[in-house]
């Protein structure tokens, strides 16, 4: 399994052996605006799901703390996220960017995520300690194409089901457990804006602090088969 190493704004730093992996899927606050994001998926060919929101269970191997994803072929992408990482202790809070390979995705959004990493922070922060703000903190994505950052992704946590709507649902599934990564789902991209870019950025701000919490990588094209 693999380990992820936080570091907290007091100085202590946290190891967690990842045991599960679960990326929340059509998890906007408004459902109504989550029918249209279907909608508009379902166009593009991408299979609607039963019901929303969603939660897909993902090889635990793939939560990373890196500065690169492989990728097969260019269509693959970002999403700018939060994740919360159930400690033994207590639960922290940090970024995330659930990278999705675009082309499976129209076999099925469950596949699509299986076939890349969940890329997170090395820095996290105590939930408890930002719980009654959660709606306040900022999420930004930036990509970079050509040597220049173009901003693809801004808006609130707000926008997202709220950590205890997740929580509760992992003592349910009873998966609250010591080990437990869960990433948050995403908010709308910008209109116009290539995903399919060199590097992804993805920034937790929090306003009342001036404190962030970034990860950011580049994606590196394997090369063709050999055959």
């Amino acid at each position: 399994m693999p380990v992820l190493h936080f570091s907290l704004p007091d100085g202590h730093r946290v190891a967690v052996e990842v045991r599960a992996l679960l990326n929340a899927g059509f998890a906007g606050r408004s459902q109504d605006d989550v029918a249209e994001h279907v909608a508009e998926l379902a166009a593009l060919g991408v299979p609607a799901p039963t019901k929303t929101p969603c939660l897909y269970p993902i090889a635990p191997y793939l939560a990373l703390q890196s500065g690169e994803v492989y990728a097969q072929h260019t269509r693959t992408s970002g999403e700018a996220e939060w994740a919360i990482v159930i400690t033994r202790d207590e639960v922290l809070l940090t970024v995330a960017c659930d990278h999705t390979d675009r082309d499976l995705e129209v076999h099925g959004v469950a596949w699509s995520k299986q076939a890349a990493p969940d890329m997170l922070g090395r820095q996290a922060w105590r939930l408890a300690d930002v719980a009654d703000r959660i709606d306040d903190l900022t999420l930004t994505a930036w990509v970079r194409s050509d040597s220049e950052w173009t901003e693809i992704q801004a808006g609130t946590c707000g926008e997202l089901l709220p950590p205890q709507y997740w929580i509760d649902v992992l003592h349910d599934q009873k998966l609250h457990i010591p080990g437990t990564v869960l990433l948050s789902g995403t908010i709308p991209m910008k209109k116009g804006v290539n995903q399919f870019a060199d590097e992804w950025r993805v920034e937790l701000g929090d306003p009342l602090t001036g404190r962030t919490i970034s990860t950011e990588y580049h994606i590196r094209r394997l090369p063709d088969p050999i055959a």
